[in-house]
């Protein structure tokens, strides 16, 4: 099976700080790197190390070269990511010495998707592929139908969050994912009229799923985080991975659990999303016992 993912490529600028700037301060940074990022590049990239076939469907700008070639040295598809006379899109990342971050985030190339070369990104779509969306690109509706004609599992990250998106999706999606805030936000809007199965990420407290047939909850093994930055997306391309290997949902959020935590012990995004060889011998370090890693 394969995991098309219709998502965002985006330029990371990092900042690191001695405390997150509030309103009207000027703080100066410690340091400064650029990275590849967004959350679409990001779960592709992590459900490529996790062991799927990945093509991305997307847009980068004339300034965007550099993301691509990045992209194709993870051995991810790029033949479907199109260039656009808008900047790519950029993301000036702030991080405090605790590893929490405040982001401002520019969509750029990522806002001029087309119907057209949705399409033809998804014409290979097989049955029972993993089609991976979230709200950083323009046409998400769109292209969740198509996925769905496809007859594709239609995964959908509802993030940035607008209540807006989830509910015209909803009808073509067959899970959504939150965070907590996203899902209490989620509670308010729809109350108990939601039925879709959800997958709720709760950083270092873990993760739950919640469907009608069946809830699971994993906890997060427990690490001291430099960088939170993209955690939340090398666990959704690591457990879309999972699923596309035929592991259960409680097996695959196990997996998912582990890489994210061994990623917030590094700084970055893209490039601090492990290989799945490096989670396996994260899991056997942490003495934790799990059956989703033997």
């Amino acid at each position: 099976m394969t995991i098309f993912n219709f998502g965002s490529i985006v330029i990371d600028n990092f900042y690191k700080t001695p405390r997150i700037p509030v309103p009207g301060e000027s703080v100066r940074a410690d340091s400064f790197k650029k990275g590849l990022g967004g959350k679409g590049a990001n779960q592709s990239i992590a459900a490529k190390k996790a062991g799927s076939d990945v093509f991305h469907i997307g847009a980068v700008g004339p300034d965007g070269n550099r993301e691509l070639e990045l992209m194709k040295k993870h051995g991810i598809n790029v033949d479907h990511v199109n260039y656009s006379n808008l900047n790519t899109g950029h993301a000036n990342i702030t991080i405090d010495p605790a590893g929490e971050n405040a982001i401002t985030f520019y969509a750029g190339a990522n806002d001029t998707q087309t119907l057209e070369r949705i399409k033809k990104g998804f014409e290979n779509a097989k049955p029972k592929d993993i089609c991976l969306l979230q709200n950083e690109v323009n046409l998400v509706l769109e292209a969740a139908k198509i996925a769905k004609s496809h007859k594709m599992k239609v995964i959908y990250s509802a993030a940035p969050f607008d209540v807006s998106h989830v509910r015209k999706v909803l009808n073509f999606i067959d899970l959504v994912v939150v965070n907590e805030t996203e899902y209490a936000l989620l509670l308010k809007a729809f109350g108990k009229c939601f039925n879709k199965p959800l997958l709720i990420t709760n950083g270092s407290k873990g993760s739950c799923y919640l469907s009608n047939a069946e809830n699971f909850r994993v906890k997060s093994p427990t690490v001291q985080p430099v960088d939170t930055t993209g955690a939340g997306d090398t666990y959704l391309g690591y457990f879309a991975s999972n699923l596309d290997q035929k592991k259960s949902v409680n097996d695959a959020m196990e997996i998912a659990s582990f890489a994210a935590a061994l990623q917030v012990t590094r700084y970055g995004t893209s490039e601090a999303i492990p290989r799945l060889s490096e989670v396996k011998m994260f899991w056997k370090k942490s003495g934790i016992q799990t059956l989703a890693l033997h």
